[in-house]
């Protein structure tokens, strides 16, 4: 049972780290939320969440 919180956990991250790129903020600022959100699975989604850069999806 604790393997379908792991993949939701690592699906979770991938939309994250996707939606940071996706973002207009500078290459080191990204490459920064990506490494927290890498490093640190639960605690840094719950931070990128919150703090984080979040994409820019206008068409």
């Amino acid at each position: 049972m604790g393997y379908i919180f792991g993949i939701i956990i690592f699906v979770l991250d991938v939309w994250a780290i996707a939606s940071v790129i996706n973002t207009n903020e500078s290459n080191g600022t990204k490459l920064l939320w990506i490494a927290i959100i890498a490093i640190l699975p639960v605690f840094g989604l719950i931070l990128w969440y919150f703090a984080g850069p979040k994409a820019n999806y206008s068409a």
